[in-house]
């Protein structure tokens, strides 16, 4: 039997593998129709639409990705949070040499019916540790 943690789980990695595949209609049934996003570029609100455009037309496409380090808590019923880390493989839609990024990723997922939604998404990168010692 899948426990909702495990759900989560597998909704997390198959909305990454959507933005690999570039199939923005699955990651479409897997967002809110409102959503949130906090990054480096700030913070957002869009709907499916604005989704669709960052998709299909933005600047950055994201080639690879590993998620690890995963935690899984349920506020309620209703409500998921996921915490992880995640290696991405990321380059210029043009064309252009990938480049790795280490992200601490947060996802926020919310249940109707027996259908999970993400309507939260934050990532921060992974800042590099000063040596150890004097």
């Amino acid at each position: 039997m899948t426990t909702p943690a495990k759900t989560l789980i597998e909704l997390e990695h198959r909305f990454w593998q959507s933005i690999v595949d570039q199939k923005t209609d699955v990651a479409l049934e897997l967002l809110s129709e409102r959503a949130l996003m906090v990054s480096s570029h700030g913070a957002m609100q869009f709907d499916h639409a604005a989704y669709r455009k960052m998709a299909e037309q933005g600047s950055v496409i994201v080639t690879a990705f590993t998620l690890s380090d995963m935690m899984v808590v349920f506020p309620n019923d209703t409500t998921g949070i996921l915490v992880y880390r995640v290696k991405q493989e990321v380059k210029a839609r043009a064309g252009g040499a990938t480049q790795t990024q280490e992200m601490r990723d947060t996802s926020t997922w919310i249940r109707t019916g027996d259908r999970w939604q993400c309507v939260m998404h934050t990532e921060a990168a992974v800042a590099d540790r000063p040596p150890a010692g004097p």
